[in-house]
């Protein structure tokens, strides 16, 4: 059986810390795609947001998933929170992973966790929490297009949302 999984959701939504997780209680390679892509940029997202602009980081976005969706293998992928915004990411999320896991969590819930983050290009705004639900209201539909999958984060523990996709690993014939 393939597992390819990949997560998407709000930043702040716990794709990188629940995929982590995920991927070591499947025994399978876990890639971050903002690290991934750090890597490549030799800088922090934030500085090539500033250097940039949004639509560059966009332009190197798309085509490291295109990449890894076209990728044979198993994997557990942490995707950023705005891959989503581009139709053809949507595509290639669909069509290259078995599994696409929506980590939805509300605005309020997602302000608590990254409030002090100075590493979020999109939340370094005057009112972050305004921010977050403009966001949330743009890209919710488009996260729910994508994904397979809607694992709500509300209160649980890391270990008990990696439970939850997994039993939804389980479930799912395989095609």
């Amino acid at each position: 059986m393939q597992t390819r999984c990949a997560l998407v959701g709000m930043p702040g939504s716990g794709k990188s810390t629940v995929g982590r997780q995920l991927a070591r209680r499947l025994g399978l390679p876990f890639i971050d795609m903002d690290q991934r892509l750090e890597q490549q940029l030799g800088c922090s997202i934030s500085s090539y947001f500033e250097q940039q602009g949004e639509q560059a980081f966009r332009d190197h976005e798309s085509a490291l998933l295109a990449q890894l969706a076209a990728e044979p293998g198993d994997m557990v992928l942490s995707t950023g929170g705005g891959i989503v915004l581009r139709p053809e990411n949507r595509t290639a999320l669909r069509q290259g992973f078995s599994h696409v896991m929506y980590l939805r969590a509300a605005p309020e819930e997602i302000y608590k966790r990254v409030r002090n983050s100075q590493t979020r290009p999109l939340l370094q705004v005057a009112d972050p929490m305004a921010r977050l639900r403009e966001l949330y209201r743009t890209r919710d539909p488009l996260y729910r297009e994508t994904a397979h999958y809607v694992i709500e984060t509300g209160r649980p523990t890391v270990n008990t949302l990696v439970n939850m996709i997994v039993m939804q690993l389980e479930m799912t014939p395989q095609g």
